[in-house]
């Protein structure tokens, strides 16, 4: 667990970008830098992902680094750990995070274990990248956030950006680690916020400053969070879309929130939560996934054992409800600024 900050490194010129494009700068960064690192999934190579992150990579850097890979989750990361013991940094693509579940034994028995196992002669530095969460009507099958199943397994990494600033450096961090990484992207930010309300709700990218990204080499350190908005009343933890959603129920409520995005799940930043919960005596922390054995339940357990005393009032969670993802329902399941904003009522009023 971080209990230093680490300052963020980058220069260049910068140019406004999507998620999706600082994604894939990145990709684009590491495979011109590092001959080493091959990118590979379902769809990732000739056609560019199903997102089209990877667009262009394979003809830029040719089938031997950027290829497509067959429909079978636990090959692709099995091959990856494999690619990842003898000198290569692998980073292969999960189609939907939905689909990781096949490959899981690979994940936690083999990529974590691997440096501990071998006592440091082998490890696995490689970044399974997974697009997550909803917002796109994907229905229950490819729209989960399964970062809590990760954040237990000892011996990797959990990372989940929000904007297009973090997303590329965060991603070149991680591409360097020598560590297994899971690194979550949230697909409803990979073209820019929304309001927290509907999905017609659009906020254009270019008009945030996060969206300004320099165009080469710049790496956000892992294990630390970002204060995206100080204030004073309460404490809001949380990650991935729910930064955005969090932001417009401060806005809408007028509580002067200060909202803390983990950006590393975990190992996570505990020094931020702790400096900021003993500053406003509340909390409240939000996630989209589902609520019971949710990772706000670690995050809720982490504040109580080291901000008891300063806690003036119960600590609030806001996540997803605890049922498949619906597809008709989708925007009644997703945590929005209505729920958001009623829990920051409820903690300063308790």
């Amino acid at each position: 667990m971080a209990t230093k900050h680490k300052q963020e490194s980058g220069a260049g010129a910068t140019t406004s970008m999507t998620m999706i494009q600082a994604l894939r700068s990145a990709l684009d960064v590491m495979m011109a830098r590092d001959d080493n690192v091959v990118v590979f999934g379902e769809d990732v190579g000739y056609f560019g992902g199903v997102f089209r992150v990877t667009d262009g990579l394979q003809e830029k850097y040719g089938k031997m680094r950027c290829f497509d890979a067959p429909i079978s989750e636990l090959g692709i990361v099995g091959c990856a750990i494999g690619m990842g013991a003898y000198g290569l940094r692998a980073v292969p693509e999960i189609q939907f995070a939905d689909y990781v579940y096949p490959a899981f034994d690979q994940i936690a028995s083999e990529a974590a274990r691997l440096r501990y196992r071998s006592a440091g002669e082998f490890f696995a530095p490689i970044t399974i990248r997974m697009p997550c969460g909803g917002g796109i009507y994907g229905g229950q099958t490819h729209s989960q956030s399964p970062e809590a199943l990760f954040t237990h397994i000892s011996g990797i990494r959990t990372v989940m950006p929000s904007n297009p600033y973090d997303a590329k450096g965060l991603l070149i961090s991680s591409i360097e680690n020598d560590d297994p990484v899971i690194f979550l992207e949230p697909k409803r930010l990979y073209n820019g916020p929304f309001d927290g309300h509907h999905e017609r709700a659009v906020v254009p990218w270019s008009k945030n400053p996060l969206s300004q990204v320099p165009e080469g080499y710049y790496t956000v350190p892992l294990d630390s969070a970002k204060v995206v908005r100080p204030g004073n009343a309460v404490t809001v933890i949380t990650y991935g879309t729910m930064v955005w959603v969090s932001e417009c129920a401060a806005q809408e409520t007028g509580v002067d929130a200060e909202i803390i995005d983990l950006r590393s799940i975990w190992p996570l930043d505990l020094d931020t939560i702790v400096a900021s919960v003993e500053k406003t005596g509340h909390c409240v922390i939000v996630h989209e996934a589902t609520r019971t054995g949710g990772f706000g339940g670690e995050l809720t357990a982490l504040v109580q054992e080291h901000c008891f005393y300063h806690l003036e009032a119960p600590i609030e969670r806001v996540t997803g409800w605890d049922t498949p993802y619906p597809h008709a329902q989708e925007w009644a399941y997703f945590p929005g600024p209505a729920r958001v904003g009623a829990a920051l009522k409820r903690v300063l009023e308790a």
